[in-house]
């Protein structure tokens, strides 16, 4: 919503400073986006008289005139191309060191053709005033006597323009006065009374009838219409401070009726519309559309109507929406004589529906969505009238009104203790009541409990603590007082959830081992989901945002792989990429579950990736994205090495590069491995490329720890180590020997690892495979001797071969 200073004193009597006004206005809920001052940018520019003019002596097209500047100085002399530049003529001049904002240049002291420019003379479109550039700008003769004098000042445009953002609630404010009102209220100034409308309600019926057409049922589409016809009016150019008043706002003049429009509807918020009466047909009627009808928008365009659209149409059909736009088969032109004014109300949902269908976007939809004061009706009817009358002349009609204001008055019991009591802002009654009354509220009632009646022009206000927002508003946020909550006694209870716990502490895991995060879409194209789809069944959305974004994501690896492969598209061939977030394996709640996932590709191993110096960074490999998703456990709080692998992990891993971590056959805590050929394929990636998920909801609670540390166990005695080779089947997996061997003695045995497998050749068996082991001994409290060592190591032979069958390597 924008207006100018000007305009805002034809409403408000006030002495406040554009600085004052801006600052009020954002104070009480109209955010101010800007103040535009013409004076800034318009403001060196001086009335100036060319006192002679004569041929450019090295061009043709170009003069050289001399301009009076400053009265009783020497004129300057200045080179013109303008074809209407002469002697005499009152324009504008731009001294050297102005910037011209519409041609974006400063001007600088240099010959043109060889003869020294001191200035410039201004066309209207350098000014950015119009479109105008054929010539220099032409004032009136009289205008001499301002010569040297703030051309802005002269012509009237010095006027600061304010820009306020409304908030869809306050529709009574997309009018000047509605503004005016508001600082009023807030005690910027002095609400001017309306002035009296007389003289306008003509001695003859309308020739023009008007008509409501609606369906029970559908009546609210427009309750009430109401007209005017004006005969033998004069058509034309609107007065100049009417379209300066357009133009400042951002509104292109057009003509003398339509203008009229245009300004109540800026000034009162009360959008009205003018038929050129003669290209009528029969009564107009507001009636809903028909399928099939179309018209000829004012833009130039052609609009299909349906049943669900109000439209204004006449016996050849529609005239245009109700509400959003008029057509140009019954618009006004310079040649109109006979006129019919427009003023309706509309409904507000069907309107803003009507102009979501069409694309329109008018000042007539934005204010009748938001929702006109149904009262405005006549008395905007009748305002549009005495303008057009003063402006246009002619003759009216009496008016013609089809239908009923709808009432909507309604009573609010409101107790002014409620003010306290929502905001701590303790105000008097009587001060609580100046605010109301100041806002247009009747009041009914002399104790603290009254009944308030909100005016016809705040839709919004529906219940007491409505009426409490008003007050604060007015009276000031900024004298609400600062509260501190109470400080309770004692330590502060967490406020974090162990999920949300066990969420943190994986990103900063991740984060720490070199992935960076990454946030994707919660939704798929069906194809990728179908990918992933496993034994889930896939979420469909029924209003997708996009025709390939219409299934919910059952894993978060397609997202991840599909940013791989943008990066890599881009020159990043080596990432490491994670994302903490919700996956979907159906459409209850328990089918919704959270995961965190990595992929490595490329070189984007733990220590980095890429070419160095020192040596070829090698290719990630499952090992990677296992060592991933064993830390995520670890830090988790789960014990990695309780967990069981298996290779049954999902198709869109490599079926032999990958595996599942479990504790015990159904919980399943992690898939880890290479990505399949096929699932890269489909999704655009490359290998080499791993991946990780890891299911948080799927961990068992963390045990609550003991706020006291454990003593601290630290053995003195050296450990001892021994090696056994065991000879295996080769499908016997080597994490089974393991775990074989660490439970042969758990007080003793500290640690196995895996350090040499080997098949074929020397062994001379086929089927077989040789597992090397390293066994680790602790000693806590004697030293062990060849008999203890050996006794272990019986135990450790026995406990693998009752695993896994395997035979001790001689």
């Amino acid at each position: 919503m924008k207006f100018t200073l000007s305009w805002l004193k034809d409403h408000l009597k006030t002495k406040a400073t554009v600085e004052e006004i801006s600052t009020k206005l954002s104070a009480i809920g109209l955010e101010v986006e800007g103040v535009e001052d013409p004076g800034e940018k318009l403001g060196v520019f001086r009335v100036a008289r060319i006192v002679e003019a004569k041929k450019h002596p090295n061009a043709d097209k170009l003069q050289v005139v001399m301009v009076e500047v400053e009265p009783g100085k020497a004129p300057l002399e200045v080179v013109c191309g303008a074809p209407n530049a002469r002697a005499g003529l009152v324009g504008v001049f731009a001294p050297i060191g102005a910037y011209i904002p519409g041609s974006d240049i400063t001007l600088v002291k240099k010959p043109v053709r060889g003869v020294a420019s001191n200035g410039m003379m201004c066309s209207a479109a350098e000014l950015e005033l119009s479109e105008e550039s054929e010539g220099i700008i032409e004032l009136a003769p009289e205008m001499a006597e301002h010569v040297g004098q703030r051309y802005i000042d002269v012509a009237g445009l010095n006027d600061p323009v304010f820009d306020v953002s409304l908030t869809p609630n306050r529709p009574d404010c997309t009018g000047v006065r509605g503004i005016a009102r508001d600082l009023a209220a807030a005690g910027l100034g002095t609400l001017k009374p309306e002035k009296a409308i007389s003289g306008v309600e003509g001695g003859f019926a309308s020739p023009v009838d008007v008509t409501l057409d609606f369906k029970k049922g559908t009546e609210d589409a427009c309750p009430v219409f109401a007209a005017r016809y004006v005969k033998g009016v004069s058509n034309g150019p609107s007065p100049e401070w009417m379209q300066q008043r357009l133009r400042a706002v951002g509104l292109r003049p057009i003509n003398a009726l339509v203008d009229v429009t245009n300004y109540i509807s800026q000034d009162r918020g009360r959008p009205l519309h003018v038929y050129d009466a003669d290209k009528l047909k029969g009564a107009v009627r507001a009636r809903l559309g028909k399928a099939g009808e179309t018209f000829l928008g004012l833009d130039g365009k052609d609009y299909a109507v349906d049943e669900t659209m109000c439209v204004i149409a006449d016996d050849n059909g529609p005239l245009g929406f109700g509400g959003v736009m008029g057509g140009e088969a019954s618009g006004s032109t310079d040649a109109t004589v006979n006129v019919l004014i427009e003023s309706a109300y509309f409904d507000p949902l069907r309107t803003a529906a009507t102009g979501r269908k069409t694309g329109l976007v008018t000042d007539a939809r934005y204010r009748f969505e938001r929702g006109v004061d149904p009262e405005s009706v006549l008395p905007g009817l009748d305002l549009a009238t005495q303008m057009i009358l003063k402006i246009c002349g002619g003759k009216p009609s009496k008016a013609v009104v089809a239908g009923k204001v709808p009432d909507t008055r309604r009573t609010i019991v409101f107790d002014m203790g409620r003010v306290e009591k929502l905001s701590g802002l303790v105000l008097s009654d009587d001060r609580i009541r100046d605010i109301l009354e100041a806002l247009g509220f009747e009041l009914v009632g002399d104790g603290r409990v009254i009944e308030a009646i909100p005016p016809s022009w705040r839709p919004d206000i529906h219940g007491s603590a409505d009426l409490v927002e008003e007050v604060v508003r007015i009276a000031g946020i900024d004298e609400v007082p600062s509260t501190p909550l109470p400080r309770l006694n004692g330590i502060a209870r967490p406020v974090l959830t162990d999920r949300q716990k066990r969420a943190r502490r994986a990103r900063r895991l991740l984060a720490a081992r070199g992935l960076v995060e990454a946030v994707t879409w919660s939704f798929l194209p069906r194809e990728q989901a179908e990918l992933f789809q496993g034994d889930s069944e896939l979420v469909e959305l029924a209003n997708p945002i996009s025709v390939d974004l219409a299934v919910m994501r059952p894993s978060l690896l397609p997202g991840l792989i599909t940013a791989v492969g943008r990066n890599r598209n881009r020159g990043f061939a080596d990432v490491a990429m994670f994302e903490l977030g919700q996956a979907y394996r159906g459409d209850t709640p328990d089918d919704q579950f959270m995961a965190v996932s990595g992929v490595r590709a490329g070189s984007a191993g733990r220590d980095g990736g890429g070419r160095h110096w020192d040596g070829k960074a090698e290719d990630v490999d499952v090992f990677d994205a296992k060592a991933d998703a064993i830390a995520v456990l670890t830090a988790l709080g789960l014990d990695a090495a309780k967990a069981q692998v298996t290779r049954d992990a999902p198709s869109w891993y490599h079926p032999g590069r990958s595996g599942t971590l479990r504790l015990g056959p159904k919980t399943v805590l992690a898939h880890f491995g290479e990505l399949h050929p096929a699932t890269l394929a489909a999704l655009d990636g490359a290998a080499p490329m791993v991946a990780f998920e890891v299911f948080l909801d799927a961990l068992p609670p963390e045990k609550r720890k003991s706020r006291a540390k454990a003593a601290l166990v630290q053995s003195d005695l050296m450990p001892v180590r021994r090696d056994f080779a065991f000879v295996l089947d080769a499908a016997v997996h080597a994490g089974d020997v393991v775990r074989a061997a660490l439970g042969a003695d758990k007080a003793l045995i500290s640690g196995v690892s895996v350090f040499d497998v080997f098949e074929g050749g020397a062994l001379g068996a086929e089927g077989k495979k040789s597992v090397a082991i390293e066994v680790t001994l602790q000693p806590t409290t004697d030293t062990l001797t060849d008999k203890d060592i050996d006794a272990i190591s019986e135990k450790v032979i026995a406990g693998v071969k009752k695993a896994t069958g395997g035979e001790i390597r001689g």
